[in-house]
C-alpha cells in the first residue's frame, strides 16, 4: 500500500494458525516436520515430489493431491515466507483457491489430499479432516487456542490485522463509527469464527491508534514468526 502512496492505519484484531490438514480417512500421517513441508511445497518440488513416500519412506506409495491458497492470498505469502524461506517461492502444481471453503471441500473429497489454510476453517470441518501436528524442531505441536496463545505452534501462528486508509477517514464519520464498532466487538466475534482473540488491552491500543491516526505498520509487511501475543502488544505500545 505504501508503494502506491496510500497512507494506512494498521489495527491488530486476532491471532490465527495456519493448519496443515489431511483427509479424515488418512491413516498414516499424524505429524509433519517443517523441513518436510519445505521439501513438499518449495518450487523445486514441482513435478518431482508427487507421492507420499517421497516425503517419508514409511508413508504409502500413493499420489499426493495438494490444496492451498492462491498467490493473491496473504496466507500464501505467510506460508511461503516462513516455511520455504522466500517470498512466493512455492510450487504451482497444486489446486489453488482464495476461497478456503473450496480448499476444505477439496481435501474432504480426496483420501490422498494434503492442504493448508486458516485454523477457523479446520475447526468448522474437523469431523472430516485431520490436522497434522507440526514439528519445528522441538517436537510435534498441534494447532489450538492454547498453543497459539503460548507461541508453541510456530512458525505457523500469525497476527491478523485490518487496514484503514487514513484519507478515507477524513470527513467520513460513518467509516470511523464502523471501525470503532468493529474494534469494540472484535474480541467476541473473532472467537465465534474460530480465531484467537487478543487481550482487551490490544483492542484499546488499536482504538487509540485509530483515534490518533497513527500511520504505518510495526511489521513493515514482513512475517513475524515466533511472535507471542505479549510481544505484539509491546510492539503496538511502542509504535
Amino acid at each position: 500500500m505504501r508503494t502506491n502512496g496510500i497512507e494506512y492505519i494498521e489495527l491488530p484484531v486476532a491471532f490465527d494458525a495456519l493448519t496443515i490438514v489431511v483427509n479424515g480417512e488418512n491413516t498414516w500421517a499424524d505429524d509433519i516436520t517443517l523441513e518436510e513441508l519445505k521439501t513438499l511445497w518449495e518450487s523445486g518440488a514441482e513435478g518431482k515430489i508427487t507421492r507420499w513416500n517421497q516425503i517419508r519412506a514409511d508413508w504409502p506409495d500413493e499420489p499426493i493431491a495438494l490444496y492451498g491458497p492462491g498467490e493473491d492470498s496473504g496466507t500464501f505469502d505467510y506460508f511461503t515466507e516462513v516455511v520455504i524461506g522466500e517470498d512466493g517461492a512455492s510450487r504451482s502444481d497444486y489446486t489453488a483457491s482464495e476461497d478456503d471453503d473450496e480448499l476444505v471441500q477439496g481435501v474432504q473429497s480426496d483420501a490422498n489430499a494434503l492442504g493448508y489454510f486458516g485454523f477457523a476453517y479446520y475447526k468448522d470441518a474437523q469431523s472430516s479432516l485431520k490436522a497434522l501436528t507440526v514439528d519445528s524442531g522441538d517436537g510435534p505441536i498441534e494447532p489450538s487456542g492454547e498453543t497459539i496463545r503460548s507461541a508453541a505452534y510456530q512458525p505457523l501462528s500469525r497476527p491478523l490485522f485490518i487496514y484503514v486508509q487514513a484519507e478515507a477517514l477524513e470527513g467520513n464519520p460513518a467509516l470511523s463509527a464502523f471501525v470503532e464498532y468493529y474494534l469494540a466487538n472484535a474480541r467476541t466475534v473473532v472467537d465465534d469464527v474460530g480465531y484467537e482473540p487478543l487481550p482487551n488491552e490490544a483492542y484499546t491500543i488499536a482504538l487509540d491508534h485509530l483515534t490518533e491516526q497513527k500511520i504505518g505498520s510495526v511489521f513493515a509487511g514482513k512475517a513475524q514468526p515466533n511472535l507471542t501475543i505479549e510481544e505484539l502488544l509491546e510492539k503496538e505500545v511502542a509504535f
